[in-house]
């Protein structure tokens, strides 16, 4: 029996040994879930404590970039003054002339300054682009040259050419048909049929002035030259011409036949030519001298040494008394072509062309309106055609009546009266 109990203990106290080593076990286990629960709560304890630090860590990368954004703006703008101060510090350039190529890298310049110079050229310098009468800039001591400059024109003869041609025919024009067959023959043919001159052995007319009454239709018939051709058309006023300073006017006059020539064919049209033209008197001031050598150029470039090929010239006036005879010699203005006040055909077809396009009544009768305007000119006949259509719409009409006619004309008439009797006191005041 005791053995029994002995055995019995001793198994007993192996299970005990086991359920001990099977618990520790179990504790190890606890403890070791316990400490990765706590080492998680840990790592999430400091990435809760770490975050506010990140969000500072990317504000301030972010305020970094800005800042080399500006400076990197502020560095650009800090260049760009210092050129611009650079700019304004530099001496300033004389403008000259190329008058001469020499062979030794010399050439002899006209200086703005006035005496001509015998200088160096720069080897920055295109040497191929250099030729006699090139526009350069000069250095301001050693007045060698830096700079080739490009021949521009003065602005009031470079906007003098039509781009866009005027919406006026020859079949816009009533009552001139000497006039377009003359104008024609002394511009548009030579312009258009060159050969015919040279089989016959004559030149063409140079010039042609046009002659006549305000209203009469100068200008109408240079526009319909200008639109029945294909030739560059310049058109300028005479007193654009009339400039301050000496040498000024003969400067345009110069740059003008220059532009015609480089354009050619060509049309040269001076409205108002008188503003220069007037005649050449010993007394006068110095503004007088001034316009004198402004036609004296003219008068050179009209005949002078170098031909005019492939251009021609239009002048117009209403005051043909006071043009300088130098100018209306042959040669220069060949042609003078009188466009004189309508007569009644020409009333009549000039009264057709402006009320074509009108809604007319019944009871208008355009022969009588014709003979009713006598001594009239055809800007006035327009005039009336406009102020008759004005009248209708006043009376709320859509179509003008005898009514509205005999208004506008009487109105017409009463302005003219007005100028000729101003005119009138003008000449004896």
């Amino acid at each position: 029996m005791s053995v029994d109990s002995d055995d019995v203990t001793v198994e007993d106290k192996k299970s005990d040994g086991e359920n001990e080593e099977i618990l520790e076990s179990k504790d190890n286990e606890e403890k070791v879930e316990e400490d990765k629960e706590q080492e998680e709560t840990d790592k999430n304890k400091s990435k809760r404590m770490y975050n506010p630090w990140k969000e500072v860590a990317i504000r301030a990368e972010s305020e970094r970039r800005y800042m080399e954004n500006e400076l990197i703006k502020l560095q650009k703008e800090v260049q760009q003054l210092y050129q611009e101060l650079k700019k304004l510090k530099s001496p300033p350039l004389i403008i000259g002339e190329i008058v001469d190529v020499l062979d030794d890298n010399r050439v002899v310049v006209k200086s703005t300054t006035g005496p001509n110079f015998v200088v160096q050229v720069a080897n920055f310098v295109d040497k191929s682009k250099i030729s006699v009468g090139t526009r350069v800039s000069l250095n301001r001591d050693s007045l060698s040259v830096i700079g080739i400059l490009s021949s521009s024109k003065d602005p009031i003869i470079s906007e003098a050419e039509i781009i866009e041609k005027p919406k006026v025919s020859f079949k816009d024009i009533g009552g001139l048909e000497t006039q377009i067959k003359e104008i024609k023959e002394s511009v548009e043919l030579p312009l258009v049929k060159p050969e015919l001159f040279r089989k016959v052995g004559i030149d063409p007319p140079t010039g042609v002035l046009l002659i006549g009454s305000p209203g009469t239709g100068k200008t109408l018939l240079a526009q319909a030259v200008a639109q029945e051709t294909n030739a560059t058309f310049i058109r300028l006023v005479g007193s654009e011409l009339v400039q301050k300073y000496i040498g000024e006017g003969g400067r345009l006059v110069r740059e003008l036949f220059a532009l015609a020539k480089e354009k050619s064919p060509s049309i040269i049209f001076i409205d108002e030519l008188d503003a220069i033209a007037a005649k050449r008197i010993d007394t006068g001031t110095s503004a007088d001298r001034e316009v004198q050598r402004t036609l004296m150029q003219l008068l050179a470039e009209l005949d002078g040494f170098d031909p005019l090929i492939d251009v021609r010239i239009i002048g117009a006036s209403n005051r043909p008394d006071i043009l300088d005879s130098a100018l209306l010699r042959p040669g220069r203005f060949d042609r003078i072509i009188e466009v004189p006040l309508p007569n009644y055909e020409a009333r009549l077809e000039i009264l057709q062309i402006h009320t074509k396009r009108m809604n007319l009544n019944k009871d208008v009768d355009v022969e009588e309106i014709a003979t009713k305007t006598d001594g009239l000119s055809g800007a006035e006949l327009k005039a009336i055609c406009t102020e008759a259509g004005m009248f209708a719409i006043r009376e709320n009409h859509y179509s003008v009546s005898k009514h509205n006619f005999d208004l506008a004309i009487d109105k017409v008439k009463k302005s003219e009266t007005l100028s000729q009797i101003k005119e009138m006191g003008a000449m004896f005041a």
